[in-house]
């Protein structure tokens, strides 16, 4: 029995879509510990259970599978930032949230950050996914720069470039994040205090 689909022909069946899902957590598992040049479509064909040509007919390239996994990791998040700051209740307080929200949701899914330090930020050979920049995706420090921007607008920050401060925040967090990994033993939670100290120290007005 076929599996159904849905009222538009083109459109995944539940088995497609499971197929699809059990491969990109196959990709994430070897990426996050092998590394990304060390995932082949063999590897991830073993991992996943299935044949290589059946990791060919969801997914026509190493690259576009690699590209799936590295959107579903961001998409999560993003929607798990997106929700912290839902919360905040002023412009001081989202701008804190984000800062905890992008340090929180690393520290809980190291095995995630591993895919997007892999495939976007480090220089391997071959065929890339990456442009000088592109680890800033899906619009981060614009995102941020708006929060800054609310915050001037309601006079809570002082006047200074937002995208500027924006991406000094990012590279922050980023520089902080890129050590714990090789550093794993460094104190996360302190160091999630510190940035937001140092956040509010560049952003808040001065008496």
């Amino acid at each position: 029995m076929t599996p159904r689909r849905g009222a538009d022909p083109d459109e995944p069946t539940f088995t497609e879509r499971a197929r699809r899902q059990q491969l990109i957590e196959a990709t994430i598992d070897l990426i996050s510990t092998r590394g990304y040049p060390a995932t082949s479509l063999s590897a991830i064909a073993e991992r996943a259970g299935l044949s290589k040509a059946a990791v060919l007919y969801h997914f026509s390239s190493k690259d576009n599978l690699t590209r799936a996994a590295l959107e579903q990791v961001i998409e999560q998040f993003s929607a798990y930032v997106t929700e912290r700051l839902a919360q905040a209740s002023g412009p001081r307080e989202a701008v804190v949230a984000y800062v905890r929200a992008m340090i929180g949701y690393q520290q809980a899914n190291r095995r995630q950050v591993r895919v997007i330090t892999e495939i976007l930020l480090d220089d391997h050979g071959g065929t890339r996914l990456k442009t000088p920049g592109s680890h800033d995706t899906h619009g981060r420090w614009q995102a941020l720069a708006a929060l800054l921007t609310d915050g001037q607008q309601a006079g809570v920050f002082r006047e200074f470039d937002v995208r500027t401060v924006a991406l000094a925040i990012g590279g922050a967090i980023d520089g902080v994040i890129a050590h714990w990994l090789v550093h794993p033993e460094l104190d996360l939670d302190a160091a999630a205090a510190e940035l937001e100290e140092f956040t509010l120290n560049a952003i808040e007005r001065r008496p």
